[in-house]
């Protein structure tokens, strides 16, 4: 079962039409975050905050972290 940003209700921080684009890994960090608490899976939680906080702080996350964002739901 594939569950997508909508089910969560969440919104993209900006639209097309203003000219920016969001970050996609840091949008991706908190929707798994969301799920993960949720779910009470704490290696994950840890993994969407050192995502979440490389991307407030203009740091590139780590590969293996992204990659655990990307494939969450999968």
């Amino acid at each position: 079962m594939k569950i997508n940003a909508l089910s969560f209700g969440r919104k993209q921080r900006a639209s097309a039409s203003d000219g920016s684009r969001p970050d996609k890994p840091l949008d991706a960090a908190w929707i798994v975050l969301e799920a993960a608490n949720d779910l009470g899976d704490l290696a994950t939680v840890e993994v969407c905050r050192r995502v979440i906080d490389a991307g407030l702080n203009g740091r590139q996350a780590a590969a293996y972290d992204l990659h655990v964002i990307s494939e969450y739901f999968r």
